[in-house]
């Protein structure tokens, strides 16, 4: 039996990403792998075409796929607190985005 936190979600992964990545692609196979054990609130951020976000295009436009992972009671994410996020940033595998999980959900 899970903990009960983990049944209401605890955590929120944000996927920062753009059209015709193959790292993008192979970060949403890691984050449907996660999925699967641990459910979480996940939110996709098209960094080109959304035009409502180009502080994130400025941030991330060379350095996708990036997902930020905060607790899920948190504030959206926000261009000017990037350097407080919880990130992974490229390649990264299901245990790598459980423990950044696990170290949020204690923060």
């Amino acid at each position: 039996m899970r903990p009960t936190s983990r049944l209401l979600q605890a955590c929120r992964i944000t996927l920062f990403t753009r059209a015709n990545c193959g790292l993008c692609t192979e970060a949403r196979s890691v984050l449907s792998e996660v999925w699967d054990s641990r459910p979480f609130q996940f939110k996709e951020v098209d960094i080109i075409k959304s035009d409502t976000m180009p502080p994130w295009r400025d941030l991330y436009e060379f350095d996708v796929p990036v997902i930020h992972i905060s607790k899920s009671s948190a504030p959206e994410e926000h261009p000017q607190s990037v350097s407080k996020a919880a990130r992974i940033m490229h390649r990264f595998t299901a245990e790598q985005v459980k423990a950044k999980m696990d170290a949020v959900e204690k923060s």
